[in-house]
This record gives C-alpha cells, structure tokens and sequence, in this order.
C-alpha cells in the first residue's frame, strides 16, 4: 500500500520512490493526535501514507477554523515552506483518522528539488490545490452564512470518509468554521428537524444528499 502511493505520485521517478523511503521515517498516529503545533519548529516535511490529516488555523481569542484536509499521497504545503525558510510554524496539523505519515527531513525537499524535477512539480500541484482551497475558505467566510458553510463542510467530511456516518462533536464543527458551538447545535437540529440527518452522541448520521 505504501509504495503503490508514492509510485502513483511519481510514475516516472522509482528513483524518487526509493529516495524518499531511504530517508524518510514512517510513523503511525492515532485520530486526535497533534503533528505539527502553532510556532512549532518544522525538522521535516510530512507526507500522508495512510489516513487523512487536517490544517487549522488558531487565532488570538482561542478560536479555530479549518484550512484544508491532508489525504494519502499529499503533503502540507506550509510544512514545505516554513520548513524551506526555517520558519515557525503558521498552522496546527491533527489527525482526523488513524494515520501513517512518511517524515522527510527538511534538508532533503531542497536537495530533491534540485535533483528531481517531479518533486519540484509534486510541490507545484500541492500548492495549486491548497491556494483553490483556501480561497473557497476566504469565499465562504465573506459570501456564505453559517448554515450553508456547515452543510458544505458536512458534505465534505462524508465524501472524504465515504461515509453517511461522521463522528464529530458539534463542539469540533464549531471549531472548524470558526464560530459558536451553540449557533452549530442550533442548525444542526433544524437539519434534523427538517429530515435531512440524524443526530447521535458525538455522531451525525446523513439521511438524504445535502
């Protein structure tokens, strides 16, 4: 599984591949673990093998709100550029499920980069992606009221699980579109009232495509 994910990235670099074991550590972490802290220093770059991780942004006042998701075969575009910079780090890193991450020391990305053009390109398409993203984020936070961003973010969770089942706490939902735990619980009975998802204890079940 691992190297199948890593050969689909870079078909046309074994070379790469066998680098990127070569010098990397693999490690396994558990839903809720922390990977990379708010001003942490980054010693090196994370690549998903197994799992899906999230991006969070922390402000002043405590609140939180997600930037993007990490899924097998990508990376955190801050992790290459802070770590590339020796700079602190900008963003929280946590695992949303049981996750397996390949370590690649920060030294290596530069020196990859010189030696490997499908790194250079793997750095490029991940940049691309989380720079779309994050403009939805600006987009739904200046355009969009709070029902329409928790459905979006309900949505999405679903599609990237592959489930109807999300186990999340509204206090976590909250955390994620960066508002009130109470607004949340307020809208997510008015979804449940209105037939479209069902609420358990630290579970939400969709009924019907939102």
């Amino acid at each position: 599984m691992q190297s199948s994910i890593l050969a689909s990235e870079f078909t046309s670099s074994p070379e790469l591949v066998e680098k990127l074991y070569q010098y990397g550590v693999t490690k396994t972490y558990q839903e809720g673990d922390i990977i990379l802290d708010e001003n942490s220093s980054i010693r090196s770059i994370p690549i998903v093998m197994k799992g899906m991780m999230k991006v969070i942004r922390t402000e002043e006042d405590g609140r939180e709100i997600l930037l993007y998701y990490i899924k097998a075969g990508e990376s955190c575009i801050m992790s290459f550029l802070g770590g590339m910079h020796n700079e602190k780090s900008i963003v929280k890193a946590e695992v949303e499920e049981d996750t397996e991450i390949l370590f690649l020391p920060v030294d290596k990305v530069s020196l990859f980069i010189k030696e490997y053009p499908e790194w250079l390109d793997y750095i490029f398409r991940l940049y691309h992606k989380r720079f779309e993203e994050l403009l939805d984020i600006i987009n739904a936070i200046a355009f969009k009221k709070v029902d329409e961003r928790l459905l979006n973010l309900l949505h999405k969770k679903s599609e990237i699980l592959h489930s109807k089942t999300i186990v999340i706490t509204h206090e976590q939902l909250a955390n994620e579109l960066g508002t009130a735990r109470v607004v949340v619980s307020r809208l997510l009975k008015q979804l449940e009232d209105s037939g479209k998802l069902q609420l358990g204890r630290n579970k939400i079940i969709i009924l019907e495509d939102l």
